[in-house]
């Protein structure tokens, strides 16, 4: 078969007789949501992901040692785990540390499963506040997205919460509340401050793939017991059973194009041959999240797109979006199982999620109740604020953290800023000899005075629940696992990279369906946005397909 015109690449491929209706790479959240939507509208569709399958078998959450091997196999950062599937990333000069997981599911393998929706002034962040950008959609015309993907993740939880429009029905049945959960909701009654039982994508009854959750609150290190909804269980296995086709150990180099500036398909390197391969795609998916993509469109840089791929505008890779975390502690004289899951979410409050008049600040944050874990975790820096156990009190201390604490996390909602970026490191490159991504990025003026405010008024909580004293974290450094807003959607080709499908304003059949098109972040988790998003603009490509002139259908 002869070879397809790739751009300036071509003289880099070995062969290839492969093409498909749609290329996607990553596996993911956004890549497992849209090739299934897609493999059911009756499309070919090929997943390259640069991992495998998670050894479940590895975790040991059943086993006493388990607090001890967790960081072994599933260490949140991709520096320190360094598997084969990893790629290096330069974080020197960012105040928040990227946290992800490559393989099959991709980060949803280690994701706390907290789940939410945007609140509808969410999208309208330029109009109210006067800063950031519109996005191209409103809530109204997510939230039938937002509805179907809650079902698909297995969300349980209490629906109706206040803080949302109507609508927000919750498929599963929520967790009990415990006495901490329930401490805290009495505090906050008597305070006249929002709560919520927390919602998260973790099965509480059996549903689809998932069993019910047996609480082990080792969510963010897999889950053993098959209840969280991660993608290689909720979707991979019904996409499978559909014809599509998941290439492991894929690692893609570049996206190639062809002189009419359309997407031909992806260069990509067999990890464990070391081989360089061409794949066609007439449509292709690019779904690596907030850093993986905006890595992989620089990379693509060629004679007739120096500043690399779908960056007319200048700004891929810029305007990083991480959710500043930070955390405040209270011990209590009263004993109560906050080793139990599930880990991320028991209760949440959006008191202080939206602008307020006079507050100095701008937006604001999520608060996500918290147990501290088991006895090792009673001894190390994360939550405490540095301040570890060690020392002649070690037991003493650890007696009065280990089942007598609990903490809000803070979720900021960050602005975009162009500063706060993603490039390519001139020196750094992976195991393929692909330059790999620095990221820059330093909380605003704006960002620390909402923290400060948030710590004061979380520390309050703290006390009206009964605690005796509380410690402050600001910006936990190792927190970076919202990874947003460096491939934004947008209506105006100069300001924006993406519409609002996530087709790139440049390449017709390039698609970006992670969380990197958000123009703005909210101070919520973000994976049921990112799940939505992708489910619309697959929908919104399937139903444009026969009406176009390149893309799936072409």
């Amino acid at each position: 078969m002869t070879r397809p015109l790739i751009g300036d690449t071509v003289n880099l491929l070995e062969s290839s007789a492969d093409t498909y209706d749609v290329v996607i790479v990553g596996s993911g959240p956004s890549g497992a949501v849209a090739a299934k939507r897609f493999a059911e509208s009756g499309y070919s569709v090929l997943c390259l992901e640069q991992g495998e399958y998670p050894d479940y078998t590895t975790i040991r959450s059943a086993e006493p040692e388990f607090e001890l091997t967790k960081d072994k196999h599933f260490s949140w950062n991709p520096n320190k785990r360094r598997a084969v599937s990893d790629y290096p990333v330069n974080d020197s000069e960012s105040e928040v540390a990227p946290l992800m997981w490559n393989g099959v599911g991709g980060s949803s393998i280690l994701y706390a499963a907290a789940w939410h929706r945007l609140k509808p002034s969410d999208f309208r962040v330029k109009t109210l506040d006067g800063v950031a950008a519109d996005w191209p959609l409103t809530y109204e015309e997510l939230a039938p997205f937002y509805a179907r993907v809650e079902h698909d993740f297995s969300v349980s939880g209490v629906p109706d919460d206040p803080a949302f429009p109507e609508g927000f029905d919750i498929p599963l049945p929520p967790f009990p509340l415990g006495d901490l959960e329930r401490r805290f909701a009495a505090a906050h009654d008597r305070l006249g401050w929002h709560w919520w039982p927390g919602s998260n994508s973790i099965a509480t009854v059996r549903h689809g793939a998932l069993e019910p959750c047996v609480r082990r609150a080792s969510c963010m290190w897999g889950c053993f017991d098959g209840a969280k909804a991660s993608v290689d269980r909720t979707h991979w296995p019904s996409a499978l059973k559909l014809g599509v086709t998941l290439r492991q150990r894929a690692r893609v180099l570049r996206v190639e194009t062809d002189s009419r500036g359309l997407a031909t398909g992806v260069t990509y390197v067999d990890l464990a041959t070391g081989a360089n391969h061409f794949v066609g795609g007439r449509t292709v998916v690019l779904a690596a999240n907030g850093i993986g993509t905006p890595r992989l469109l620089l990379a693509s840089a060629s004679k007739t797109h120096p500043d690399g791929l779908a960056n007319s505008s200048g700004l891929v890779g810029k305007n990083l979006m991480m959710h500043p975390y930070s955390t405040v502690v209270g011990l209590f004289d009263e004993a109560f199982e906050n080793w139990q899951g599930p880990f991320g979410q028991r209760a949440y409050s959006l008191e202080f999620a939206e602008t307020q008049p006079g507050r100095g600040f701008l937006r604001g944050a999520k608060w996500q109740l918290m147990g501290t874990g088991g006895p090792l975790n009673t001894t190390g820096s994360f939550p405490w604020g540095g301040a570890g156990a060690w020392g002649p009190d070690f037991h003493k201390e650890v007696q009065r953290r280990f089942a007598h604490s609990a903490y809000w996390a803070i979720l900021a909602e960050d602005l975009p800023d162009e500063s706060n970026a993603v490039t390519l490191d001139p020196e750094l490159v992976d195991g393929s000899g692909l330059a790999a991504p620095k990221v820059t990025y330093r909380a605003s003026e704006n960002t620390r005075a909402l923290l400060d405010f948030n710590h004061a008024l979380a520390e309050q909580s703290m006390r009206e629940a009964g605690a005796y004293e509380t410690l402050v974290s600001p910006i936990v450094r190792e927190t970076g696992w919202h990874l947003l807003g460096t491939v934004r959607m947008g209506e105006n080709p100069q300001s924006s990279v993406v519409d609002g499908y996530g087709r790139s304003h440049d390449v017709p059949n390039l698609f970006v369906m992670d969380g990197s098109v958000m123009p703005t972040s909210g101070a919520v988790n973000p994976t049921g946005t990112v799940a939505a998003l992708a489910l619309r603009s697959t929908e919104a490509a399937i139903k444009t397909a026969s009406s176009q002139k390149f893309g799936i259908g072409a």
